[in-house]
């Protein structure tokens, strides 16, 4: 498999949208309280905004003309104040490989560039958010290094 990783650009939106698709159809499926269905759920014009946004990167995996996974990043900085230090986070809000290219190790090459990247970037922590019942990616993520930081909790009232 001849993988390479790349920045994102505009004119690859098109062969990001199935991939995009496929993560919000899995958040419709976990919480269609929370997320509608919408066969755009990343608009161009958003997608747009993203890579003219120094403070987001995203990076694509490409096999051959083929993008089959992409990784959406943000940094976001904590100023310090009287209770909290100064932190630098680079946080993970989208991980996506193409379904017919999962468990080949793309989601571990994404990753782990991301990782890199966030040192290169002198990051104080890489974080990201995922559902308690997606139990795949909870073990993807333990098996690349990471450990739950924290938990939201709720109570749903209809």
């Amino acid at each position: 498999m001849d993988l390479s990783i790349r920045t994102a650009e505009k004119n690859d939106y098109e062969s990001l949208l199935p991939l995009f698709k496929q993560v919000h159809e899995l958040h419709v499926a976990e919480r269609p309280d929370l997320y509608k269905e919408n066969s755009t759920p990343v608009e161009q014009e958003f997608f747009e905004s993203q890579l003219i946004d120094n403070q987001q990167h995203i990076f694509v995996a490409v096999i051959g003309n083929d993008i089959v996974g992409v990784i959406v990043t943000k940094e976001e900085e904590t100023p310090e104040n009287s209770f909290v230090k100064a932190r630098k986070v680079l946080f993970i809000n989208s991980l996506c490989v193409d379904e017919t290219h999962r468990k080949k190790g793309v989601g571990k090459k994404l990753t782990t560039y991301v990782f890199d990247f966030g040192r290169s970037l002198r990051v104080d922590s890489i974080e990201l958010g995922v559902f308690e019942k997606n139990k795949s990616a909870i073990e993807f993520y333990k098996s690349m290094g990471m450990t739950t930081k924290s938990r939201k909790m709720e109570i749903k009232y209809n």
